[in-house]
This record gives structure tokens, sequence and C-alpha cells, in this order.
């Protein structure tokens, strides 16, 4: 005699060890032996199985609630059948989808708050699922880190990146094998998000681990491995090891007959602190080419400063004025003080200034500060511009480029001013002298800074003496 409780966790030992195949084979045995009603409620489970593929087990679900209400009419009542039913309408809905019933989120069955928490989680309702406080140890084995991922995605829908990271590793410590780097990927993905490449770095060496080259499966997750470990190294200044890793990243994807935007996107990046801005503009148009709707403006952005840096104002403030129509884009400000380059580069001081002095406004303190002292050097008003670049070298992080442009316009606006503070203008020269290569147009009038700024200073220490 066929049992629900015995079925059930003998596919959930199964599952736990990663094996499907054995997991459906005692389900779908368990289907053609047991009674209609016994047989009815095993098709819910079998449903709950099949939504562990997400998207591609969508007709598989379906497909057994059907079964199941068809075997028992009784069971379209059931919190399971509505909760699977919920996540199957989520899933393919999105955010509008029915509203889950409150009722299934204090459900006493821990499986039936899971499918809740997932049909909340897909449905645009991010805090909800958080606030079912489900917990790991209410569920099968197999449910356990997947519980951990759908919070951490909560947490990241929500901004909190911290605590979707903290979910992932613990996920991960839950999960086995190609599943437990997938979840370390995901971590190392927020940690580059928190501004920590070196941590993200730590945490991809353990996922890289994991990968036994056997599984066919493995390529395309290599490929996101590849396209996170060129971000981490990125970060740390090291652009060409990150070349390596993204074009890796792009060779793998393109065996599987993928193309993301991602991968473009990064190589873009990647080329454009490398200083190869045509290559960097050709990644960022097939980024914008790739791109869904909700990652337009990013490489629309991407896309604007690249021609900005190839000296091409009127394009970039194409792309840029499309990024500025999007309200949600995080980066508003900065756009902003691009535009506000634009219209410096083609002439429109005014213009420049006010959209400079909003993005300032806004907190695009660097880039804004940039455009306000070139506009305040063009009008002559030496003691404003010093004002911006000096500005820019406190809040630059130190030997970036807008740092090293800080030091290299301040000291030559205080040149211009006769060197009235030659100690000032001499740590401004030396600075950007330390991080100027020979070659640069710069070099050799820092070079004059520094020794008319050094002279001063030994003429006034003579004088002192005397």
């Amino acid at each position: 005699m066929i049992d629900v409780d015995t079925t059930w966790q003998q596919a959930c030992a199964a599952l736990a060890s990663d094996e499907y195949d054995t997991a459906f084979g005692v389900l779908e045995s368990a289907m053609r032996e047991a009674r209609p009603p016994v047989r009815a409620r095993i098709a819910l489970h079998l449903a709950s199985a099949q939504a562990l593929y997400g998207d591609p087990g969508v007709p598989d679900v379906r497909k057994a609630l059907n079964v199941a209400v068809a075997l028992d009419p009784a069971l379209a009542a059931d919190p399971l059948r509505r909760a699977l039913d919920a996540e199957l309408a989520a899933r393919t809905q999105g955010e509008e989808a029915p509203s889950v019933p409150e009722e299934l989120r204090t459900d006493p069955s821990a499986l039936v708050r899971f499918h809740t928490l997932c049909a909340l989680a897909l449905s645009g309702h991010p805090q909800d699922a958080l606030d079912l406080g489900l917990t790991p140890a209410e569920l099968p084995e197999h449910l356990r880190w997947r519980l951990r991922s759908w919070q951490a995605d909560a947490h990241e829908a929500l901004g909190e990146f911290q605590e979707g990271a903290h979910l992932y590793a613990e996920a991960a410590h839950l999960a086995r094998g190609l599943n437990r780097a997938v979840m370390l990927q995901e971590q190392a993905a927020l940690l580059l998000q928190l501004g920590q490449p070196g941590e993200a770095a730590r945490v991809l060496e353990q996922a890289r681990a994991l990968y036994t080259g056997r599984d066919p499966e493995e390529e395309l997750n290599l490929a996101t491995w590849q396209y996170l470990q060129a971000q981490a190294l990125l970060g740390q200044g090291q652009p060409d090891a990150a070349l390596v890793a993204v074009e890796e990243a792009a060779r793998l994807e393109a065996r599987q007959g993928e193309h993301s935007y991602g991968v473009a996107l990064v190589r873009g990046q990647v080329l454009t602190h490398l200083g190869r801005q045509e290559a960097a503009l050709k990644a960022f148009e097939q980024a914008l080419n790739l791109a869904s709707p909700g990652d337009r403006p990013y490489a629309n952005h991407e896309l604007g400063v690249a021609l900005l840096d190839l000296d091409r104002p009127v394009e970039a403030r194409e792309k840029l004025e499309a990024v500025l129509s999007d309200p949600e884009y995080p980066y508003l400000p900065e756009v902003l003080a691009d535009v506000a380059e634009c219209d410096y580069r083609l002439g429109r001081l005014p213009e420049a200034q006010q959209t400079a002095e909003q993005a300032l406004a806004q907190g695009a303190v660097i880039p804004a500060s940039l455009v306000l002292g070139n506009v305040a050097l063009d009008y002559y008003h030496l003691d404003e511009a010093l004002e911006h670049y000096e500005r820019v070298v406190r809040e630059a992080a130190p030997e970036s480029r807008d740092w090293v442009t800080g030091h290299q316009m301040a000291a030559d606006v205080m040149a211009q001013q006769g060197f009235t503070d030659p100690a000032a203008a001499y740590a401004h020269a030396q600075q950007a002298l330390a991080h100027t290569p020979e070659s640069d147009d710069w070099y050799v009038t820092l070079q004059d800074h520094l020794r008319r700024a050094g002279e001063l200073m030994g003429s006034s220490r003579g004088r002192t003496l005397n």
C-alpha cells in the first residue's frame, strides 16, 4: 500500500543528494501504483518537486496540479495546491499576479509556506516574503539552501546587500556541489556591489574549487564565475587579468550559444580601464543590443561615457539623455554630471555650470566638481576653480584618474595665480607627477610647476634664515 508521507520522504532523500531522476522515479512509480485519492496527493508533491526547475518547470507543475484536482476535486481547496498555484501565477504573471492569500502565509505546513514565500518574492513583495519567518530547520533538506537563497534575493531586491550576502553564504553552507558554487557566486556578486572586490575574490576562489570539469551543466555557471572574477580583478586594479577573465566568460557563453549583456558590459569597462576606447565602445554597443529594458539605462550610460572619452560629445549627450528619461536609474546624479561635461566640451558654459551644480547638489561630487572647476577656469575665476579641484582631490580615491586630474589642475591653477602658496603648489605637482606617464603632455608642465614652486620655497626659506 502506497503511503503519501513515506513516498515524499523517499523523494526528499533523493533530492537532498541531487538525485533528481531517482526522486521523480519514486514519485511517478507511486503515482502509477496508488489509488486515486493517494495518487492525487502525490501529484501535489510531484508539482512541488517540478517547481524546483523554475521557469522551465512551469508546464510540468501545471500538469501535475491539474492531475491532482482531476483525481480529487476536493484538493482545489488544499493549501499546498493553492500555494503552488500562487507560485505558478507569480512566475508567469510577475507583479500582475493575484494577491497571495493571507491564510497561506501562516499555514502550519512549512512546505506550504515555502511555496507561498516563492510566490510573494516572484510577484514583487520581497518584504512580505521575509516576514514569513520561515527557517531552514522546518524544511526538507533539499529546500533549506533554496530558502536561504530566496531570502537573500529578497534582501537584494530591497537594496539590503550585506544581509543578502550573509544569507547567500549560509545557502552555500547548506548546498552541495555545483549548487554551492552558484550560491558562493551570488554572494560574491553582492560583495562586488558592496565595493569589496578582495572579499569577493576570496569567495570566488572557494567556488572555483567546486567545479569538476565533468558536468556539461557547469559551463554556463563557469562563464558567470569568469564574469565575476573579471569584476573582482578590475576592482583590485588588475585590468589585464580582468580582460583575460571576461574574454574567457565570453568564450564559454559562445560555446553554449549564449551572449549576455553583463559580459559585454564588463568587457567594455575593462577595455576602458586599459585605454582601448574604440574597442570599449564596440563592447558597450553590443551590451546595449543585448540589454533588457531594465538594463538599457546602464548600457546607455556606459556608452555615453565611452563616447565622451572619444571626444564625441554630441553622440554622448544623446545616450545620456536617454538615461535621464528613466527616473528609477540609481546613478542619475552622475549622468547629470556627464551631461554637464558634454555641454562644457560643446562650449555651452552656462548650461554646463547649471547642470553640474544640480549634479553636485544631488551627490555626484567628483565629476560635477571637475566640470565646475573647468568652467570657472575658462571664466578665469581662479580661486573658485581651485576650490573645485581641491574638492576633487579630497573626495576621489587616492591614485584614481580623477584624483590625479584634481592634483594636475590644482597645480596648474596655482601656477596661474603666481604660486602664492608654493608649498601647496609643490605638493599638488609632486603627487600628480608621480602618477603621470612621461609620454603625457602634462608631464613637462608639471615638472616646470614643481621646479618653480621648489625655487620659491627655497628663496622663502632663505629670507627667513637671513
